[in-house]
């Protein structure tokens, strides 16, 4: 049995690992706008799955074999890649057209969502408060947001969309996580997206402009891999339930690299948006953290 020292050691790590994993995400956003002005978003997907792909077999198949790829899910494996191929596509949208700070607090609905959908589809009980802390962080996106007349429509509706989608894929991780490997999940979800947007490759494909566009290009398929990677190693070190507030931090480093790289700080309703959406979705994770689970 692992001592205290030892199990607070790893607990300690996995925190370290999960911050560095929230950094690489918000570094990967920030990177896929600065891309956005000179190529397009598409092309940036699928460099961004090839790039994965290529990283994980090269890492995952040398070093365990492809005995460690052997899976009972296949369709799921296929589900859960395409869920997350749309989120990205999806996410890559709204972060060209929306502030990094703002973008950032708009995908932490997403557990919000998930205790949603988990009390309409699932049959979860959810408390009044809960309840609450749902509806106080859809107030918090629409001061985010802030729709009038002439944005009302598909520039609302895709950052909300993402959302939606993201949290059905973090219910199906979850259900898949408990037969499945955290590498070989990874894998099929790179190689599902890089398949999927190769095939789509002729009808999107642009030529990279210059070594500048390249380098950018390498560093948001780095970010991304890494990032998942550490994401990953994050929570075979520490409970969910002990993580969970800290990826809260993705909104202050995205804040931090929106006001470094394109010199934006949210105004004060955005603000209060934001802050509303964190203290929703940590209090909700404080809750989580509380509840007894019962298997």
């Amino acid at each position: 049995m692992p001592s205290l020292q030892t199990a607070s050691a790893r607990t300690l790590l996995g925190i370290a690992f999960l911050v560095l994993a929230v950094a690489c995400f918000a570094l990967l956003d920030a990177t896929v706008k600065v891309l956005s002005a000179t190529i397009s978003v598409l092309m940036v997907v699928w460099f961004r799955y090839a790039f994965q792909a290529v990283v994980m077999a090269a890492v995952v198949l040398p070093t365990r074999g492809w005995r460690s790829l052997a899976t009972r899910q296949p369709l799921r494996h296929a589900l859960r890649g395409v869920l997350l191929l749309a989120v990205s596509i999806l996410s890559f949208i709204s972060v060209s057209y929306m502030p990094l700070g703002e973008f950032t607090a708009i995908i932490m609905l997403t557990p919000l969502v998930v205790t949603l959908l988990a009390a309409v589809f699932l049959r979860e009980a959810v408390s009044r408060l809960r309840w609450l802390l749902v509806l106080g962080g859809f107030c918090g996106a629409l001061l985010v947001i802030q729709p009038t007349g002439y944005t009302l429509g598909w520039f609302v509706l895709v950052p909300l969309l993402m959302v939606l989608l993201y949290a059905v894929f973090q219910i199906l991780t979850s259900r898949m996580a408990r037969s499945e490997d955290p590498l070989t999940l990874h894998f099929y979800t790179g190689w599902t997206g890089a398949l999927l947007m190769t095939l789509a490759l002729p009808w999107v494909w642009q030529t990279i402009p210059d070594l500048r566009t390249l380098a950018l290009l390498c560093l948001a398929g780095l970010c991304g891999t890494v990032g998942h990677f550490l994401f990953i190693q994050a929570f075979a070190r520490a409970p969910a339930s002990t993580l969970a507030p800290y990826m809260y931090l993705q909104v202050g480093f995205a804040l931090l690299l929106g006001w470094l790289l394109f010199a934006h700080m949210p105004g004060l309703w955005a603000f209060v948006g934001i802050g509303l959406i964190v203290l929703c979705g940590a209090t909700l994770a404080w809750l989580t953290a509380r509840t007894p689970k019962v298997d």
